[in-house]
């Protein structure tokens, strides 16, 4: 089985859930278009793999795709084998270069660390921006491509 996009979500304003949307644009130098976190910035993208959601669903099973304020749900892909540096393809066209893993939690901790104890964010999160754009949805193929070494 290859690895997929389980879920793409986008917010309107930073601090909120955000919310899964049937496709989203990838822009160069921006992020996705309409949300929130986009920008000129190394933080335009954040990806969470939803094997490491799955873990977090066992002690909070209402759980739902966006909780952790991130853009991609992958699913059958070691996100944690990616480093900085490395490529994510989505599909033929878009290409993510990894700029950041982890970023710290918020400082009196997140609705989620609060409830478990515990957030994968600050280890687990992906962080990436844009270097080739186009169009993504759910189901679509990713795949990850060693950086320079």
């Amino acid at each position: 089985m290859s690895a997929v996009i389980e879920a793409i979500c986008i917010s309107t304003k930073k601090g909120i859930v955000k919310k899964p949307v049937a496709q989203a644009e990838f822009q160069v130098g921006f992020g996705i278009a309409g949300d929130a976190h986009g920008g000129d910035w190394h933080r335009q993208i954040s990806l969470l793999a939803g094997e490491s959601i799955d873990r977090v669903k066992e002690k909070l099973p209402a759980l739902k795709d966006g909780a952790f304020a991130e853009n991609i749900v992958t699913r059958g892909i070691d996100l944690a084998a990616v480093k900085v540096g490395d490529c994510l393809r989505i599909g033929d066209k878009i290409v993510l270069e990894i700029t950041q893993i982890g970023k710290k939690c918020h400082n009196d901790g997140c609705a989620i660390k609060k409830a478990t104890g515990d957030c994968i964010m600050p280890r687990e999160g992906l962080f990436a921006k844009v270097m080739q754009g186009g169009i993504a949805k759910a189901g679509d193929e990713i795949v990850a491509e060693q950086g320079e070494q």
